[in-house]
């Protein structure tokens, strides 16, 4: 069941969905048959065990979509979960376009909601690509090679910071975008800041 204490926020967001509705409803039922905890995190519904992120039901224009917070630890033995980009290391998704499709899934969204619970109650942990495994763009080494503090302060940053910075710098086919982007964060950067924050 879902807990009692449903947060007002999450009946907010099934309740103001416009796309999706139906579909949200959907998953919402079969969801909370699984003993997990609602509550609201980055604006979607978010379904816990002992505190512990399991799954997030989020849409997009083409599809909605239930989120395997470590969704790479699965068996996936029906193959239906989707690595939303390559660089995307833990989460998998299950996509759906209408209540039909989500209806003849149930038992399969169970299977696996249940196999996330057992992954969490092991203990077991997704092993991450280190930074060091991607590529420093061109543009960036240059910028370290005539400002040794960024060079120091990137250095500084979280694993993740300097993934998300890399990935970020990386994305654009042109130089010239490559390092527009590096010039405007350089400062976040020096600041010890994330590209998000």
């Amino acid at each position: 069941m879902v807990s009692s204490r449903m947060s007002i926020s999450v009946d907010d967001f099934y309740g103001k969905a416009k796309r999706w509705k139906d579909e949200f409803g959907e998953l919402r039922k079969i969801i909370g048959e699984c003993q997990l905890n609602e509550e609201v995190k980055w604006g979607c519904p978010c379904y816990t065990f002992q505190n512990k992120n399991i799954v997030l039901v989020h849409g997009f224009k083409e599809y909605c979509a239930v989120l395997f917070f470590k969704g790479s630890l699965l068996q996936d033995a029906n193959g239906v979960l989707i690595q939303q980009t390559e660089n995307v290391q833990a989460g998998r998704q299950m996509r759906f376009t209408n209540v039909r499709e989500i209806a003849a899934m149930d038992s399969i969204l169970k299977a696996y909601i249940y196999e996330a619970i057992e992954v969490e109650k092991a203990g077991i942990e997704v092993t991450f690509k280190k930074s060091t495994a991607y590529k420093v763009p061109e543009e960036l080494e240059h910028q370290f090679e005539e400002n040794r503090s960024l060079k120091a302060a990137f250095e500084a940053l979280t694993p993740g910071r300097q993934r998300a910075y890399l990935l970020h710098f990386s994305e654009p086919k042109q130089a010239k975008t490559r390092v527009s982007r590096i010039e405007k964060y350089a400062q976040l950067i020096l600041e010890g800041k994330g590209l998000q924050d």
